[in-house]
Formats: structure tokens, sequence, C-alpha cells
């Protein structure tokens, strides 16, 4: 196997349900005042994201978000870990 489907298939080790639980978990904490995906999100549009703390939140708060993405976009990539 090559080394860029190898990497690839690291995108499908853990299950998806997994994936949907923490992205769900990290989306939305903490809930009061506001989930602070939401408030960073907010922060970027509005062009106020410059401190690189916030910037960290919002990778922090949106990794699983990206993971979904990315392995929806490499469906073929191995099928299961293989790592």
């Amino acid at each position: 196997m090559s080394l860029k489907l190898r990497m690839l298939s690291c995108l499908h080790c853990p299950s998806m349900t997994m994936l949907i639980v923490a992205a769900i978990l990290l989306g939305i904490m903490p809930v009061t005042p506001e989930p602070h995906l939401i408030e960073k999100v907010r922060m970027l549009l509005n062009g106020t994201l410059v401190k690189p703390v916030d910037m960290f939140d919002l990778f922090w708060h949106g990794w699983p978000l990206l993971w979904i993405a990315l392995r929806l976009l490499t469906p073929g990539a191995g099928g299961s870990c293989k790592v």
C-alpha cells in the first residue's frame, strides 16, 4: 500500500459514531453563554478573530467537523483502519 493510501486510511480509524459524538460535544461546549464554536465562527466572519488563543479555540472546537468532512471526501481510502 502506498504512503498516500496509508495516510488516508488513518482518517477511517475512529468510528463515524465516535466522531459525531466528539463533534457534538466539542461544538456545544460550553453551553452558556454561547457555544464556543458558534462564537468563534461569528468572530471569524466579523474579522475579529485575531488572538492566537481564539484561533486555537476555533481549531479545538472544530477539529471533529473537519475530520468528518475529510473522511467523507475520501470514501475509497482503504475503508477500515489499517494502521
